[in-house]
């Protein structure tokens, strides 16, 4: 979402960079360029006032002017700043004291708040927490459908009383007795019942899915008051979509005003808008984002840290979720065994490698994974043209081997090539792409196990670095200094020198004895006193 702004704002640090010292023009010149690079992000114009002050208040100051690399500075004092608008610090979900903990959603129509709904309650479940849905939402049609899908799907219990709407507005037969007994559709009724069966059932977290409107009005507000007030929720969420811009501001700021929300959760992250509303929504309305919904799969889902998508809108990367993300995908029984057999001296085979792609894919979609590594702005249409397919190409060549070719890749001939493509439904070339990218690995996978393995250039034959050392060659012997090359005449230095050299003194090894020309050197006199420690 955030590729335009931060493909403006890499350019504009570019330019900086190439600057040992910066001017007051310098910095007006990249202030007015961040400007409007926010702007152009649908930015509110407020915050971006706010910001750009801010930013240029502190570039003309001391710490820039002192420091070694002012151009770093500046952009550390940019990445600061994002951080301060997107909220400052994280903040977890607050949990009552007392279980259950109700937690209900607001929203226009369209935000994605059931979607949402059964994503949080995935996240709540893999935390170790037991959440209860509860589908409030009778106006929409099929609402209450939708969440028990999800709920089915995330793993989540749903309490859904009432079915709502159909297509036609009318009530569906299986609800007709609910009906009877209520009259009417009742969410503040269907509300304050799904708080009661969670406290019966001792469910620790109640997550109310509300309904929206196409815009704000005051029969929605009044509603969502009303199942407030009769709920008393821990925390009210107020969902935006951060694909509508300026709008996500006014809309925030009737939803803080009507009924009141103690944070924010962006929905539809991944879109190709500007995305301003995340830079907006949180500065304006004093309430930090919690979460983050990056997809349409349930594990599109994210707790939100202001300093990772700084980071992120800059071009830094976002290390740290990568990290998060592995250690939730990756088997640590399964790497355990990996790095015993790589230190034992084992091959690293096929069989592993395959277990290394399953993995991976656990990990979520590759261009994701890749975008959070520092620098990947400058590679954005390579990722972007990357097909995730291929991942499912390369598992299915390595199944349509046998557990011995696995084991053994050398043993795959012309013949069982061709096999293999046909039982994978690719070409002999793409096994052969395998094979060989797989020849490298396997190659790096020893070197790593032998430690520091790996070449470095300009090291030589040194143990232990990777060089290879020459086999039948003596490295010649260095010429010594005054003697001939011809046998006969050295031969005759060498009796000469003999006749000349006396007989070594004792301590002749540390120097006391003759010099390196023959010659007999004098003795050493010692201090006073030091003989009867020489056993003199």
């Amino acid at each position: 979402m955030f590729a335009t702004l931060s493909d403006r704002l890499s350019a504009t640090f570019k330019n900086l960079r190439s600057k040992g010292r910066l001017s007051e023009a310098d910095i007006d010149a990249t202030i007015r360029e961040i400007r409007r690079a926010l702007l152009d992000a649908d930015v509110a114009v407020p915050v971006v006032r706010e910001f750009a002050g801010t930013v240029r208040e502190r570039a003309l100051s001391a710490e820039v002017s002192q420091a070694l690399n002012p151009a770093q500075q500046v952009v550390s004092i940019v990445h600061e700043e994002l951080i301060a608008i997107l909220g400052g610090q994280q903040r977890p979900l607050h949990l009552a004291k007392n279980p259950p903990t109700v937690v209900l959603l607001a929203g226009l129509q369209g935000a994605g708040k059931t979607t949402l709904a059964g994503k949080l309650a995935r996240h709540l479940r893999e935390e170790g927490h037991t959440p209860l849905l509860v589908a409030a939402d009778l106006q929409r049609p099929n609402a209450v459908t939708q969440l028990q899908v999800v709920g089915e799907r995330a793993g989540v219990p749903v309490f859904a009383p009432h079915p709502g709407a159909s297509d036609d507005g009318t009530v569906p037969e299986e609800g007709r007795r609910w009906w009877e007994r209520s009259k009417k559709a009742d969410p503040v009724a269907v509300a304050r019942d799904g708080v009661e069966e969670a406290r019966a059932k001792q469910y620790d977290v109640v997550i109310v899915d509300t309904a929206g409107r196409l815009g704000v009005d005051a029969e929605m507000m009044q509603q969502a008051a009303d199942i407030r007030d009769a709920v008393h929720p821990d925390e009210t969420l107020f969902v935006v979509d951060a694909m509508i811009g300026q709008d996500a501001v006014t809309t925030a700021q009737a939803f803080s005003d009507g009924v009141g929300f103690t944070g924010v959760v962006l929905s539809k992250l991944d879109g190709d808008a500007r995305g301003g509303a995340a830079l907006s929504v949180a500065s304006v309305t004093g309430r930090p984002i919690l979460y983050a919904s990056t997809g349409e799969k349930l594990t599109d889902f994210e707790v939100f840290h202001p300093d990772r998508m700084a980071s992120r809108i800059l071009d830094m990367g976002d290390v740290m979720t990568l990290i998060e993300q592995a250690q939730k995908a990756w088997d640590a029984e399964q790497a355990e065994q990996m790095a015993g057999k790589l230190a034992a001296g084992e091959d690293f085979t096929l069989e592993d490698f395959l277990v290394q792609m399953q993995q991976l894919r656990q990990m979520g979609s590759m261009k994701k994974m890749l975008g959070m590594l520092p620098g990947m702005g400058q590679m954005r249409d390579a990722i972007e043209n990357f097909d995730e397919r291929e991942v499912d190409r390369i598992e299915a060549i390595v199944r349509s081997m046998t557990p011995t070719e696995r084991r053994t890749p050398k043993i795959i001939n012309g013949s069982r090539r061709a096999r293999i493509a046909r039982g994978s439904g690719t070409t002999t070339t793409e096994v052969n792409q395998l094979l060989e990218r797989f020849a490298g690995a396997q190659k790096m996978m020893k070197q790593m196990a032998k430690g520091a393995g790996m070449p470095v250039p300009g090291m030589g034959n040194l143990p232990g670095m990777g060089g290879k050392k020459s086999k039948g060659r003596q490295q010649p012997q260095r010429k010594v200094k005054g003697r001939s090359g011809n046998p006969a005449k050295r031969a005759q230095q060498e009796r000469e020198a003999a006749q000349r050299k006396p007989s070594a003194p004792a301590g002749s090894a540390f120097g006391l004895g003759g010099g390196p020309d023959g010659a007999e050197q004098e003795p050493v006199e010692l201090p006073p006193g030091l003989d009867k420690f020489l056993g003199r």
